[in-house]
């Protein structure tokens, strides 16, 4: 499209430029126009925008010639991207009261593509205010649009990156606390050990004492049944001691300290093999026996809370990291115990299927929240108050599980409980 008056210039080749000293203002205006970087267009300022003027380099970038874009009244609209055209029609009347918009939006071109276009929109008034036209600037922006995209497509690679390397930050030092943790029970485990054992060995010691001093007072009292006199005093002194309830008592008394030094001994065990400290190389385990140790560990912080059901099955040992199940099996047991508000139960069941051997721990809590479940494996993710829960435990389940080849299932219920089913293989890969 030219100016008025002006030789038409044809849009299939640029126009040379003309001599400055021999153009007219009109015809070096039409040549600045016709070869500036943006589409200089004008239109009606109401109703359908019908173009009344553009300029002839719209050819060059839009594939359209001038008179084509004239010709429909809709011409515009028509050609603005659907999905960018509902916020410009909502906010085009905005021009009429702030004098000026600005829209980057997609138009389509003569090949059917779209290029990303910046258009700058100025409403022009008479000299009484009135609306007299629209003029508008369109800048191919599809360069820049796509350098932003693939900045923001390595921006948001790169906060993958940083937020892949904090979880994995924190599931390391989650992991050393772990294992912090283990050397302190083997630590313990030492230290209790050598006291518990000399302990035991006296408390074996004393009950035999005990009964032989019992068989020697049996022995005095029926030496002393053919001496009257000697038998009256044994009878006295014996009343005083009252020492029916004291061979009574005493047995009693030592067999229970026997059966707390055995329980002492079975938690020293447990801790020792829960911790299995310098354990780094693969080695077959009784996963059952890892359950087992795991259970007395957290047994302080389950006992008023939940009845642990145990339903083993019969399980092949495998080649596994028996500590690092074991953190898996207690992080299980102590979720289950936290959804547990009152009183409830915690089923621990084992079995085989087609290769794999699974552990299952279901309790009788308030259940997972439909919205929740794709979500309790992703690190830092915790329904708990603040200050209860690190959102860690899950998330280094998933990925010890997963070391080992396996996986691990959810299903739940909410106000019914959960159930939790690791799978591992019986053979899991080199």
């Amino acid at each position: 499209m030219q100016f008025e008056e002006l030789e038409f210039f044809s849009s299939d080749t640029p126009a040379r430029p003309p001599a400055a000293e021999a153009a007219s203002p009109l015809v070096r205006l039409q040549y600045l126009v016709d070869n500036t970087p943006a589409i200089i267009y004008s239109t009606v300022p109401s109703g359908d925008f019908k173009m009344t003027f553009v300029s002839n380099n719209a050819y060059h970038v839009l594939g359209y010639r001038p008179e084509q874009m004239l010709a429909d009244p809709n011409f515009w609209f028509d050609h603005i991207h659907p999905d960018d055209a509902p916020n410009i029609f909502s906010s085009l009347a905005l021009v009429f009261t702030q004098g000026q918009r600005a829209y980057e939006y997609r138009f389509r071109v003569a090949d059917g593509s779209y290029l990303w276009m910046h258009d700058t929109l100025r409403l022009i008034r008479d000299e009484h205010g009135a609306p007299l036209e629209v003029i508008g600037s369109l800048t191919d922006i599809t360069a820049r649009k796509h350098m932003e995209q693939v900045l923001l497509a390595k921006g948001q690679e790169q906060q993958q990156l940083i937020g892949k390397l904090r979880d994995a930050h924190q599931q390391l030092l989650q992991s050393e606390k772990m294992a912090s943790i283990g050397q302190l029970a083997a630590g313990i485990a030492h230290e209790i050990n050598n006291p518990v054992g000399f302990v035991n060995s006296n408390m074996g010691a004393l009950q035999g004492y005990v009964g032989t001093l019992l068989s020697v007072i049996d022995q005095y009292e029926q030496a002393a049944s053919d001496h009257p006199a000697l038998g009256a005093r044994l009878q006295a002194v014996r009343e005083q001691a009252d020492l029916d309830f004291l061979r009574e008592d005493v047995g009693e008394l030592v067999r229970e300290s026997m059966d707390g030094l055995k329980r002492v001994k079975d938690i020293v065990q447990s801790l020792k093999d829960f911790s299995h400290v310098g354990e780094t190389e693969w080695q077959v385990a009784d996963l059952h026996k890892g359950l087992d140790s795991t259970l007395n560990i957290v047994a302080n912080e389950l006992k008023y809370k939940a009845t642990i059901i145990k339903q083993y099955g019969q399980l092949p040992q495998i080649r596994c990291l028996a500590s690092q199940l074991n953190q898996v099996f207690m992080n299980l047991l102590v979720n289950a115990g936290h959804a547990i508000k009152e009183k409830g139960e915690i089923t621990l069941s084992t079995g085989t299927a087609n290769g794999w051997v699974w552990v299952e721990v279901a309790d009788t809590g308030v259940g997972i929240a439909p919205e929740h479940l794709n979500r309790i494996f992703e690190p830092f993710f915790t329904t708990k108050p603040v200050g209860s829960g690190t959102g860690l435990g899950l998330s280094l389940s998933y990925g010890i599980v997963h070391k080992h080849g396996g996986k691990i299932d959810v299903a739940s219920e909410v106000g019914k409980g959960s159930r939790f089913i690791v799978r591992l293989p019986m053979t899991p890969a080199s």
